[in-house]
C-alpha cells in the first residue's frame, strides 16, 4: 500500500526535509510526498481504494500501536493508498472533514507544517516498524 503525503506548502532544503527524508527512506513500503501551493489548488482527486487522512487538531490522538493496526487493517482490506493530507494554515473545512476516513491530531497544541509532516514521517515509520515487528517501537 503507497503511503501518500499530500501537503500546502513546499518544506525547501533544511533540517526539517532532512528529517522528513530520513525517516521516509527507512519505509520499506511505498511512499510519496506531494506539495501543493500554499493556498488555492485543489487536492489530488481520491481514487478508488485510497484512504484519506486527514491531520486535523479536532482529530483523534492516536496512540501509534493503534495507527499501526489500522494502516494494517486496510493493506490487508486491499486499500492501495493511504493518503495524508497536511492542510493550509486554516485546516480543513466540515466538508473535507466529512469525506475523511480519519481524522488524526497529534495533539491539541497547534504544530507548524514542516513540524507536522517531520512527526507524521516518523509515525509513517514507526507503523510500519511495529507492522514488521521492528524493535524500534516500545510500549512503556
Amino acid at each position: 500500500m503507497l503511503l501518500h503525503i499530500v501537503a500546502r506548502g513546499r518544506i525547501g532544503r533544511g533540517p526539517e526535509a532532512e528529517l522528513v527524508e530520513r525517516y521516509l527512506k527507512r519505509i520499506a513500503w511505498p511512499t510519496r510526498v506531494t506539495e501543493l501551493p500554499d493556498s488555492g489548488g485543489k487536492m489530488p482527486d481520491r481514487g478508488t481504494g485510497t484512504r484519506l487522512i486527514l491531520l486535523d487538531e479536532t482529530g483523534e490522538n492516536l496512540p501509534s500501536r493503534i495507527l499501526a493496526e489500522r494502516l494494517g487493517r486496510w493493506r490487508d482490506d486491499g486499500a492501495r493508498e493511504t493518503r495524508f493530507l497536511i492542510g493550509a494554515a486554516d485546516g480543513f473545512d466540515d466538508a473535507q472533514r466529512a469525506e475523511a476516513d480519519l481524522l488524526l491530531s497529534f495533539g491539541r497544541a497547534t504544530w507548524p507544517h514542516l513540524m507536522a509532516r517531520a512527526m507524521l514521517a516518523e509515525q509513517l515509520w514507526r507503523a510500519t516498524s511495529i507492522l514488521a515487528n521492528h524493535p524500534y517501537h516500545r510500549e512503556g
